[in-house]
């Protein structure tokens, strides 16, 4: 069943790079029809002769790319997500990993599995690849190789009509926000309080919720101001709910741009023909189409990078 569904969140255009410590989309929102019947079509390309040629011989001759996915159990949407069938997986990772996979000239084969076993499979060569909004980090780096293919965002959610600009520090002195603990978001925010109080400023006052729709609630009744989370899922929480808006996105990596990678086993001879399968695609305007299908155009990326600085390692004890 072809769902139609107002998305109430302005799509960016793309754009060069992001500002990694926060952005308000425009005001205008776009209207995008998501598709979560198991037997929509994935957008696709061409093949690229010459870059198929540089994938490693085995992979060339298996005709496939076996890719891991960690959306089981239902996954979450727009990312990696069970169909209305009940058993094929769809998202935005799943037709990024159909789109590389035609560049190559190979075989989409993607498998889902939890988060956890997704690393045991890439390491173990069970997937050649996982594509599964794995953020780029210094510590993932020494295992594996990115291709990067999307900015990591985290989104402000607030009820619609709030009037509300996040664009910095200063815009969340005093207001309440919801946060997960423990998170990324978490930790941004943190930071936020600190520069807030070095200015002389008010900080946030944080608030944890055990389940997202104490959280979603306690929006909607004014007993908090915010809900800062990652950028996919308050996408589609907007599009589905039409209760809150987005007001303003942060780099998932802040202070410096965060990224998300096609992520492959170090030195296994994939990563260039991966970044370059994703430039091709850039180019004849067929990965704009993937993110614009699920609401996620504001997360485009100019260029695939290959091994782009990432989080940094946290510090030692």
């Amino acid at each position: 069943m072809l769902k139609k569904i107002l998305v109430g969140i302005a799509l960016l255009s793309l754009a060069a790079c992001a500002d990694p410590v926060a952005e308000a989309p425009p005001s205008d929102a776009s209207a995008v029809s998501f598709d979560t019947s198991g037997k929509q079509a994935h957008i696709t390309s061409t093949k690229v002769d010459a870059i198929a040629a540089e994938l490693p011989e085995a992979v060339k001759a298996s005709g496939k790319l076996v890719i891991g996915n960690g959306s089981a159990g239902g996954g979450q949407p727009p990312l990696g997500f069970t169909a209305d069938d009940n058993k094929t997986p769809i998202g935005v990772e799943i037709d990024i990993a159909h789109l590389v996979a035609s560049v190559l000239g190979l075989q989409a084969e993607v498998q889902t599995t939890s988060w956890e076993n997704l690393f045991l499979g890439l390491d173990s060569g069970k997937y050649q690849v996982g594509i599964s909004n794995i953020g780029v980090s210094e510590l993932r780096k020494e295992k594996y190789d990115f291709a990067t293919y999307r900015l990591g965002l985290h989104a402000f959610e607030a009820k619609t009509g709030s009037g509300l600009k996040i664009a910095g520090p200063a815009d969340i002195s005093g207001k309440k926000v919801a946060v997960s603990s423990g998170t990324l978001q978490e930790a941004i925010l943190l930071e936020w309080n600190k520069q807030n109080a070095a200015a002389g400023r008010p900080p946030a006052d944080l608030k944890y919720y055990q389940q997202s729709a104490d959280t979603f609630l306690a929006l909607q009744s004014g007993r908090i101001d915010l809900y800062l989370g990652p950028n996919p899922n308050a996408t589609y929480h907007v599009a589905t709910q039409h209760k809150t808006e987005i007001v303003g996105t942060v780099s998932s990596g802040y202070p410096i741009q965060g990224l998300v990678g096609i992520t492959t086993k170090k030195d296994n001879g994939l990563v260039k023909p991966l970044a370059d399968a994703l430039n091709a695609a850039i180019a004849d305007g067929s990965y704009a189409k993937v993110l614009a299908k699920w609401g996620l155009s504001d997360e485009a990326v100019p260029k695939s990078l290959v091994n782009p600085p990432g989080l940094p390692k946290p510090p030692a004890k």
